[in-house]
């Protein structure tokens, strides 16, 4: 898997999901939705370089691909939820949010055991 390219590709996307938002949606989403955009393209872009980083590590054979499927999944899952949520999904997609906060923390945590086991 090309993780430096699927980094570069959500970096990309969350840039114009929030400008989506600052435009687009600002118009015509109540201040609870804008939260959730706001929230999602941050943690989107931040996990998304992340990921920029953690393929590098991969590329170099530091770490297994694992993190970054964990955190892409979680990406996904995060993001997504509350990417739907505001554009009109059922609110109980709300309760897809806090599983892919968890896989974001799960992979952030491989990569830190990943790391102190094999430091030098």
């Amino acid at each position: 898997m090309n993780w430096t390219a699927i980094s570069a590709i959500n970096m990309a996307l969350a840039v114009a999901l929030g400008a989506f938002g600052a435009h687009a949606i600002k118009a015509i989403a109540s201040i609870e939705q804008l939260a959730w955009w706001q929230t999602a393209t941050q943690y989107f872009f931040y996990n998304a370089l992340g990921l920029l980083f953690i393929s590098i590590l991969i590329r170099l054979g530091h770490i297994s691909q694992t993190p970054a499927w964990l955190i892409q999944t979680g990406i996904i899952l995060f993001s997504g939820s509350l990417y739907l949520m505001t554009l009109g999904a059922p609110r109980w997609f709300g309760a897809i949010t806090p599983i892919g906060g968890t896989l974001m923390i799960v992979g952030w945590l491989w990569l830190a055991f990943t790391a102190l086991r094999y430091q030098n």
